[in-house]
């Protein structure tokens, strides 16, 4: 299965590390809320915990959007652990991470969303919004050196949200409460 934006997202079934145990998660558990999946390349780098530490941060205005952020890369559960669990100073995630960090040993999860990188087994920077169905609703992924922003993330989260309650599209910016007509058949 190929991730596309208006398709069922790509079901997986993994082990993750989770408040600092493993447990076996798998996307349907998540069906009914949004979902924000967010692929990194390798823990115990420069940028990566960047944006994990923003996304972790930003948990409590994610929940009130009803939504979840899941984290994959190609490392081990184990790695994920060690890095969850070390101290930020000595360049850890810990000790108050609580972002789900997914382990893809085996690149299926990152090949199934069309983020591996095949020759050096790890992922881009891919970022999939997936609605309350499992449907993908956006799709963004970045090259190696450019990280994701939280604030973008949510912006597309209150839009989406907006669009499926009151029926309409959005223009350029959901923060001004701008939008156009409601929806007339599936003309835009």
């Amino acid at each position: 299965m190929v991730a596309i934006v208006q398709k069922p997202a790509p079901g997986f079934k993994a082990t993750a590390v989770v408040d600092g145990q493993f447990q076996d998660i798998s996307l349907s558990d998540y069906f009914g809320q949004w979902v924000v999946l967010f692929f990194y390349p390798l823990d115990f780098t420069f940028v990566c915990p960047t944006e994990i530490l923003a996304f972790n941060d930003a948990l409590p205005q994610f929940k009130e959007l009803n939504t979840t952020v899941l984290s994959v890369s190609t490392d081990s559960h184990y790695a994920h652990l060690a890095w969850a669990t070390q101290d930020r100073k000595q360049g850890g995630l810990g000790p108050n991470l609580k972002l789900p960090m997914i382990a893809d040993k085996n690149t299926q999860i990152s090949r199934d969303y069309g983020v591996l990188i095949e020759e050096e087994g790890v992922a881009l920077r891919g970022l999939f919004l997936i609605d309350p169905k499992g449907t993908l609703r956006q799709i963004t992924i970045n090259d190696l050196p450019v990280g994701r922003s939280v604030d973008e993330t949510i912006r597309l989260i209150k839009a989406f949200q907006f669009t499926v309650c009151r029926s309409t599209v959005i223009s350029i910016d959901i923060n001004t409460g701008s939008h156009t007509d409601r929806l007339k058949g599936r003309t835009w």
